[in-house]
């Protein structure tokens, strides 16, 4: 068990590590978008469609980026008490407050999957001069709920595995 443990440890670091690599770079595009947006507003006429794309966008850099800085440790968390704990005491209250995120992502997921197949089955589109299809987002936003379930699932199995005396580097601390 613990090797089947290990190795999706590995798989998903490594999928999360690459996913989130080039969500990194939507924010190249988000430039392009919103430098777009000033030009043509400077132009006198503005397009209608640039602030909206923009936030789609920013909707695919931080939920597909989420299980990389997951994995990384980027998160936001309250070091005031945990950063003095051991690393054997930081894995044993790690395994037990991940579960109530595997929950939330869960409910998160369920969610998501009910969004996205309302959006395709009705043909929903935003309320707006624009009037883009809602689907594309919301499937790329599952998507990267899921991707943070995988994660977090990962993180609980290296929790345990720590736990039981053996260490699964981050893909970025293997050099994948």
């Amino acid at each position: 068990m613990m090797k089947v443990m290990e190795s999706y440890i590995r798989i998903v670091d490594a999928f999360n590590r690459r996913v989130g690599r080039f969500a990194m770079y939507l924010i190249f595009a988000l430039m392009g978008v919103l430098l777009w947006s000033s030009v043509t507003k400077f132009a006198g006429s503005p397009a209608l469609w640039t602030l909206e794309l923009a936030q789609f966008i920013m909707v695919g850099y931080y939920l597909l980026g989420g299980g990389y800085s997951m994995q990384l440790g980027d998160h936001v968390r309250m070091d005031l008490i945990y950063g003095n704990w051991s690393p054997r005491r930081k894995a044993a209250v790690d395994a037990v407050t991940v579960l109530f995120l595997l929950f939330y992502l869960c409910v998160l997921l369920y969610g998501g999957i009910s969004s996205t197949t309302y959006a395709i089955e009705w043909g929903e589109r935003a309320h707006s001069v624009w009037r883009p299809y809602m689907w594309p987002v919301k499937l790329v936003a599952t998507i990267g709920v899921f991707l943070m379930l995988l994660q977090a699932l990962a993180e609980f199995f290296r929790d345990i595995l720590f736990l039981r005396g053996v260490s699964v580097n981050h893909a970025s601390e293997a050099g994948l």
